[in-house]
């Protein structure tokens, strides 16, 4: 079977077939960094990375692209508030600010970094290459008002409304400009000449005046510079569908390119059945959520769902997480624990089950991939209830490449790294006193000591197995 995805503009699902045999260019469209993100972002980006993760497992070789846009509207709107309020932040440190708040909380959940993560700054002479490109051929016109304004004509690309099958009459008007010196409402802003109250570090010269790009523009030239002008994937949370990517397919392929095989978009998140927005102030941000659990259980949260599903958080949500995960780790510890000294010890090829390489095929099925490797626990702690040594070691390995894969192996250094190993350490050389006590007891025939303890250790959420070994614990999972 080979790796099938949901292609927006084809609205089927579609056998992947990369441009070039063995390696595959994606483009995802990065954040905004006008503020501090939140879970939304990280869904986003967890989404392309498992995406990665897996068609690297299946033998690709990945480019993955992530743009970030460090010059917007919004950031220089933001900007301007809080220097009204007597910050001295200037309209780039602010971007940068927030940059590195996306990075800690991309980096935090185990995201690996891009191939290549381009700002928009950086992209300007390539940018206005584009836009003179569509002048040159009648698809963009420069406003005659004197603004230095330059506008993308819709009508002059019958294809406007392809990736969103939607037809001009049926569209809004576009927002991201002045409409006074437009052709159509609907027509979209190349670049925007510098206005009298906005930083002359946020304008750049052109041969239409100084200013600053579009949004829209900015991802059609990054993606250019870094990937060419035709790769496999373009990805990016469901709402930037429209405006956002139907006006990049429009302008890139009006300058002649072939662009994108492949439009895949995420779903989006609501917080306890609403769509989160700051009018309901219901946005739960990064630092919120990476305060509420280990940055790995809400890994496992995030991506447990399907990528084009809408993900609801609510009270609970974490704590199912945290007990799937808990039942993972338990049994890579109760499984190391027996095979230890034995042949088995390190044994069972890493190898992912059939079930789960079909279930990730076949649109990055990751609940029923999941489904697999908890099957998986299950029969592999059925086999160490049995004494089936060969069984567990080879349920053992399964599961550690369906986790590695998915980048959940709570055995991960990174992981175990990002714990409160100082409570950890100290939880256990409490639990190890109590059960030196308990075994001191029972060496002493005062049975009812001995089950005095255990009852104090499975009271406080501690799980105890004697084995001829001696006794284990760990958390109840």
């Amino acid at each position: 079977m080979t790796v099938r995805l949901y292609d927006t503009r084809a609205q089927a699902l579609r056998d992947f077939m990369p441009i070039t045999d063995g390696a595959v260019g994606m483009y995802v469209c990065g954040p905004t960094v006008q503020s501090s993100p939140h879970i939304g972002h990280l869904r986003s980006a967890l989404v392309y990375d498992i995406l990665r993760r897996w068609l690297t497992h299946r033998g690709y070789e990945v480019t993955l692209v992530r743009n970030v846009t460090d010059i917007d509207d919004k950031i220089l709107i933001n900007s301007s508030a809080a220097q009204a309020e007597g910050s001295s932040e200037q309209w780039w440190a602010l971007a940068y600010r927030f940059e590195l708040e996306f990075t800690a909380g991309y980096t935090a959940l185990g995201v690996m970094p891009p191939t290549y993560e381009p700002r928009a700054t950086a992209s300007i002479p390539q940018m206005q290459d584009l836009i003179t490109r569509l002048i040159e051929t009648g698809h963009a016109y420069v406003a005659d008002d004197g603004s230095g304004d330059v506008y993308f004509d819709v009508k002059s690309w019958p294809a406007y409304g392809e990736l969103t099958h939607q037809s001009i009459e049926n569209m809004e008007a576009a927002t991201d400009a002045d409409p006074r010196a437009k052709r159509d409402a609907r027509d979209f802003a190349l670049w925007k000449g510098r206005k009298e109250d906005e930083p002359e570090s946020a304008s750049w010269p052109s041969p239409w005046g100084d200013g600053r790009p579009g949004w829209h523009i900015e991802c059609s030239a990054m993606s250019e510079r870094y990937l060419g002008s035709h790769f496999d994937i373009h990805g990016g949370g469901l709402d930037l569908r429209f405006p956002h990517h139907e006006n990049e397919l429009a302008q890139s392929t009006a300058a002649g390119h072939e662009f994108a095989n492949y439009w895949v978009h995420n779903g989006l998140v609501h917080v306890n059945g609403q769509k989160m927005s700051k009018s309901l102030g219901n946005s739960v941000y990064a630092s919120e959520l990476l305060a509420q659990a280990r940055p790995l259980v809400i890994r496992y949260y995030l991506g447990a769902a399907h990528y084009r599903s809408t993900l609801d958080f609510h009270d609970g949500s974490l704590t199912e997480a945290e007990a799937a995960l808990d039942r993972i780790a338990g049994f890579f510890e109760r499984v190391d624990r027996r095979l230890a000294a034995t042949r088995f010890a390190g044994s069972g090829a890493q190898v992912v089950p059939t079930a789960f390489t079909e279930a990730m095929d076949d649109d990055l099925a990751v609940p029923q991939a999941l489904a697999v490797l908890h099957d998986t626990v299950r029969s592999g702690n059925a086999a160490l209830d049995a004494e089936d040594l060969e069984a567990a070691a080879i349920a053992r390995g399964q599961a550690l490449a369906m986790t590695n894969v998915l980048g959940i192996n709570p055995l991960a250094t990174e992981w175990n790294a990002a714990d409160d190993t100082g409570a950890r350490s100290a939880l256990s050389a409490l639990v190890e006193r109590l059960l030196d006590d308990r075994q001191a007891a029972r060496a002493n025939r005062d049975f009812a000591a001995a089950d005095r303890i255990r009852d104090e250790l499975v009271g406080a959420g501690i799980t105890i197995e004697d084995t001829p070994t001696g006794a284990h614990w760990s958390v109840e999972q």
